[in-house]
């Protein structure tokens, strides 16, 4: 028996082709989901419609809420704004310690409560002062076509974009998509084949490739977030390949973040990560030559702040989510003008540490 699927919520896609035994096959990203009428791919919102692959979640969304862009994180991208957040259902990995396993583990119909059209989207971050929309807590790899309708619609009120993202994507899916972002945080989940196939369900090689494909190909801002899980992706070793390789490719100005892992899904025989495991990683990748290397999940006001790379004056200060001394002038350090990496404005934005739920129905035409 085939699913049928809600017409409203629907939407055919580019990145697929038939195969001989009547098959389609979803190019989206490096999972090739082969299907047959009806089916669902392994993220659940691609499938199957009449021999093509079609978006099931289109203008669906598990909810929206309005954080500071730290909470990414980007630490070098219009610090102190607010950022209008929200994702929908599924993802095309399989993370086995994934902390938003409620959404992109989901099915759509038992998530998706909130509904709104690009057009909405942009018209409620506009008159909410969000300076930029952020397609989070699940991949927007899997809702490409929702995710570049709603950048398309901010860009003309002149709202920035960004994808928080684990980067598995395909190269053809991948080029299109970064036209459209303005900036990217990409989950670099850990640095072994090994690590990707157990515990991630997925390959590295891939979100290398985005990785390089975003520094060097776009103009999309980029930073970086790796989730230490102890005894899995923390050890001396594989950090110090990874901050290598880090620097080789993507240059010592992309931001680095090391962020702590609390038990969650189905990691919850181990314990959370020390705020010591952080600190030796932020060092380990100094060391190697990364110049912004930040911890998160943790209290930690040095791991959170942004030191000039020359002298190491402090440039922007903060705890958590709060900047508490903004030191930049004209995006360079005033004590030996030295440039800092990233997209600043001449002043920061006053946001803070608040969450805010917003609901998309008050801004419908």
């Amino acid at each position: 028996m085939t699913e049928t699927f809600d017409p409203r919520y629907t939407v055919k896609t580019n990145f697929w082709h038939k195969l001989p035994d009547g098959r389609v096959q979803c190019d989206i990203c490096p999972r090739e989901c082969k299907l047959r009428e009806g089916q669902r791919g392994f993220c659940f919102v691609r499938a199957n419609q009449a021999d093509e692959i079609v978006l099931t979640t289109w203008g669906r969304s598990s909810g929206y809420c309005i954080d500071p862009v730290e909470k990414k994180p980007l630490n070098h991208f219009l610090p102190g704004t607010p950022i209008l957040s929200f994702g929908t259902a599924g993802c095309n990995l399989g993370c086995r310690f994934c902390q938003n396993w409620d959404i992109s583990k989901s099915r759509e119909t038992h998530t998706l409560t909130d509904q709104a059209k690009p057009e909405t989207i942009a018209r409620a971050a506009e008159e909410l002062g969000c300076r930029s929309v952020a397609f989070t807590y699940n991949d927007p790899v899997i809702f490409h076509e929702y995710a570049i309708d709603v950048a398309k619609a901010c860009h003309e009120r002149g709202i920035k974009t960004v994808a928080v993202t684990a980067g598995y994507q395909c190269a053809d899916a991948r080029k299109e998509f970064y036209k459209y972002m303005d900036a990217a945080n990409v989950d670099l989940k850990g640095f072994t084949e090994e690590f990707y196939q157990k515990v991630c369900i997925g390959m590295l090689e891939p979100v290398l490739e985005t990785l390089k494909y975003i520094k060097h190909e776009t103009k999309t801002w980029l930073e970086t977030t790796t989730l230490l899980i102890p005894g899995k992706n923390d050890s001396d070793d594989e950090l110090k390949r990874m901050c290598e390789w880090f620097v080789r490719e993507l240059g010592p100005d992309t931001p680095m973040h090391f962020s702590a892992f609390h038990p969650d899904f189905k990691m919850t025989d181990i314990s959370s990560t020390p705020a010591s495991t952080l600190s030796r990683a932020r060092k380990i990748a100094m060391e190697a030559g990364v110049r912004y290397a930040y911890t998160g999940n943790v209290h930690d006001t040095e791991g959170d702040t942004t030191f000039c790379h020359s002298c190491h004056e402090p440039l922007i200060v903060r705890d958590w989510y709060n900047l508490l001394k903004w030191n930049l002038t004209d995006g360079k350090c005033p004590k030996c003008g030295t440039a800092c990496a990233g997209v600043f404005e001449a002043k920061p934005g006053n946001w803070g540490a608040k969450r805010q739920p917003v609901r998309l129905s008050d801004f419908a035409a």
